[in-house]
């Protein structure tokens, strides 16, 4: 059944390679005891079996210290005596009565085959099966093909169940979706608390987007997928992205509190603060690069953390130099609006005052 669902498998689009170390066709011998003649002869089925565990497959017995170098002591029958499977009737076990019986006295071999090992997964006997999903295909493509597969060709009384990272993406579900929601609420209530405004964080979110686009479209350019790292890094990205936009609306709102219409403060704003973004995204940008070429062992999570983060931080910060300050202008426009001219500052209605008189 194993072989079949694997056939059906492997002519799916989505399923690049599967494959499977279950093989019931592994050479073996059954061995027979009779149990009524090891008992006239005096030996347990306990002693015969644990014997020949120790004359075939070795015991460990002690530890000895030579030339300053420990060295295990395993007791084993020599290599001539367990060289041919019909070598193991000639070896003996002792009785109850230190006499020593053959092996061949009570016990019959005899070639079976079957698989090496029996897995076992919910205390049901069970193949593991492994395979990966084909290029283009995510892996959530791959686990709705399997499930497609599965119900089509598992006939009654088989099942299948996940098992390591497919289950426990499974099991986490549309948790990301989650955690960028808490995330981009957190931000939120923080920047209204500190702008004491509930347009103002506006801008801020609203130019993640870009980054967002930037993350995914490098991962898209250079063959990676959307994984843990890749979402680790979306994450961080909202924190990186966001400073940029405050650093331009704290400064632009410092100046239009100070009396500056709108449109002068973002101007303002973006002007000043180009410099200090453009140099702590670039060299942030740079310290990603050992990432995006990483190589060796965990170098597709080290590319996908990188890539995504240098990409989503270039596309962002280029994008967001132009997209903050207009939507900075379009909410504190209506912020002005909506207040009234009696809440603004003392400085800024003396300097209107100054405008109005000159």
């Amino acid at each position: 059944m194993s072989q079949t669902f694997l056939a059906a498998l492997r002519k799916d689009p989505a399923i690049g390679g599967a494959f499977t170390s279950f093989d019931p066709n592994f050479p073996q011998y059954l061995i027979h005891v009779d149990q009524d003649m090891a008992a006239k002869k005096g030996v347990t089925i306990d002693r015969a079996m644990s014997t020949l565990q120790t004359l075939m497959g070795s015991y460990y017995a002690s530890n000895f210290i030579r030339f300053g170098q420990m060295y295990k002591v395993m007791v084993q029958a020599g290599p001539e005596y367990r060289g041919r499977p019909d070598d193991l009737l000639a070896l003996h076990v002792k009785n109850d009565r230190g006499e020593m019986v053959p092996y061949s006295t009570f016990v019959k071999l005899e070639r079976v085959f079957g698989p090496d090992q029996l897995t076992r997964y919910n205390m049901y006997t069970s193949a593991m099966l492994n395979g990966d999903a084909a290029p283009g295909y995510s892996s959530g493509d791959a686990i709705t093909a399997i499930e497609k597969v599965a119900a089509k060709e598992l006939p009654r009384g088989y099942a299948y169940e996940w098992s390591g990272m497919t289950r426990e993406q499974i099991l986490s579900g549309d948790q990301a979706l989650y955690v960028f929601g808490v995330v981009l609420i957190f931000v939120y209530l923080l920047l209204a608390a500190q702008y004491e405004s509930l347009l103002l964080p506006l801008p801020v979110l609203l130019s993640l987007p870009t980054g967002i686009f930037g993350a995914f479209l490098s991962l898209k350019l250079l063959g990676l997928e959307n994984n843990i790292y890749a979402q680790v890094a979306l994450v961080m990205l909202v924190g990186l992205l966001g400073k940029n936009a405050i650093l331009i609306i704290e400064f632009a709102e410092q100046r239009r509190r100070a009396g500056a219409t709108v449109l002068a403060a973002a101007v303002e704003g973006a002007v000043s603060r180009l410099r200090p973004i453009l140099m702590t995204s670039f060299a942030f940008i740079a310290g990603l690069i050992p990432l995006v070429i990483a190589s060796g062992a965990g170098a597709l999570g080290n590319r996908s953390i990188g890539t995504a983060a240098a990409g989503g931080m270039l596309i962002g910060t280029l994008f967001g130099m132009v997209l903050i300050p207009g939507l900075y202008v379009l909410f504190a426009s209506f912020e002005k609006v909506k207040n009234l001219e009696d809440d603004e500052l003392p400085e800024a209605k003396e300097v209107r005052e100054a405008e109005l008189v000159a």
